[in-house]
């Protein structure tokens, strides 16, 4: 899968922009905030449908503008797509693909695999459930539709519930409407949940090889899900939480709260490892991510690397670039320094510069 030219227009800081990527490595270098990262994250928009930042797409748009689009070419498997996104202000986004609407953004993935690492990611292992979820959940969506369709379909379900917890507040007699919406949450929850399982199982067996490499033989690495609904049935713990959920009219068990844990050498890292573990052991999934997919899909992903590499010590850069060779990759910094310059080859280098982008030889 290769990325042949994207074009932006009223995208971010970009009121025209129009390039030609390398099917190699093209890197992206200039002062902070001159919109390296806009670009790569239009892509990863054109990959999933959404901002790797969570932003709305109104504030993607160029100020002062109603709409902004992004069109990008891909080939994959010697198949030419055309991805078209019209981002709106008060409406919903449009997507095309090859000319044609698409109806539902489900439809979209798959078209474009992206993975995307940022040194906000480097943090995921201390941060909270939610980052960690998200990564399931994004990774997941781009290899499964089916996954992404329930995961679309519980959320929805999980907003009627909570709303009705809300109704009941001030009219009990909707109590017993309750049994139709937990039926539907049971129903999509649990299948959110084996796929959890079954997605961890493989990213198991390769991140275990891949962190025993970059530490050396010293540690060892398994991630552990960590449903909330713990051993019970999620309908069990649906019922036996109901009177708490009316209390606080929300739903308070069920995926939406899972988490997981990664355990270096039988250590819990989220509490009691150092940053270099955290650090390593994020790298390590990442590197996992494009492996998996790579085996899932069988192709490769577009990688981005947003500004990542100043943020690992030189072993662990060397690792990463090691990793990435036949794979189309992005990567954003703030000057093509010698390391850089010497440790692989360079195929197309642009001078990001307030919302410019030049081409160098």
């Amino acid at each position: 899968m290769k990325i042949n030219s994207l074009k932006l227009k009223n995208f971010r800081n970009y009121d025209l922009l129009s390039l030609n990527l390398n099917p190699a490595t093209n890197i992206f270098y200039g002062d902070n905030a001159q919109g390296k990262t806009n670009i790569l994250e239009s892509i990863y928009l054109c990959g999933t449908s959404k901002s790797h930042r969570g932003t709305k797409d109104k504030d993607m748009i160029l100020f002062g503008e109603e709409e902004s689009h992004i069109e990008i070419i891909v080939d994959k498997k010697g198949i030419t797509y055309q991805i078209d996104m019209h981002l709106k202000k008060n409406k919903p986004k449009g997507i095309a693909i090859n000319h044609i609407p698409i109806k539902k953004a489900s439809e979209l993935f798959g078209v474009l695999n992206v993975v995307f690492f940022s040194p906000e990611d480097l943090n995921i292992i201390k941060n909270g459930p939610s980052e960690r979820r998200r990564f399931i959940d994004m990774e997941l969506s781009q290899i499964s539709r089916l996954y992404l369709n329930n995961l679309s379909n519980y959320h929805r379900i999980i907003n009627h519930r909570n709303h009705l917890l809300k109704d009941i507040y001030y009219n009990d007699s909707l109590r017993e409407t309750l049994d139709i919406w937990d039926m539907q949450l049971v129903d999509y929850g649990n299948k959110i949940i084996e796929e959890r399982r079954k997605f961890l199982s493989q990213v198991n067996k390769i991140i275990s090889i891949i962190h025993n490499k970059i530490t050396g033989n010293k540690e060892a690495i398994e991630i552990i899900y960590e449903p909330n609904i713990g051993k019970e049935s999620f309908e069990e713990v649906l019922r036996r939480h109901r009177e708490r959920d009316l209390k606080i009219m929300s739903t308070s068990s069920g995926p939406h709260r899972d988490d997981i844990c990664f355990k270096v050498n039988g250590i819990d890292i989220r509490k009691f490892g150092s940053q270099g573990q955290q650090r390593t052991a994020a790298l390590s999934l990442k590197l996992s991510e494009i492996e998996l997919m790579k085996q899932i899909t069988e192709d490769k992903p577009i990688l981005l690397l947003d500004d990542v590499l100043s943020e690992l010590d030189k072993h662990r850069q060397n690792y990463l670039l090691d990793s990435i060779d036949e794979i189309q990759t992005l990567i954003t910094c703030t000057g093509v320094d010698e390391f850089v310059n010497h440790r692989f080859s360079i195929n197309k280098i642009f001078n990001v510069h307030k919302g410019s982008v030049v081409k160098e030889n």
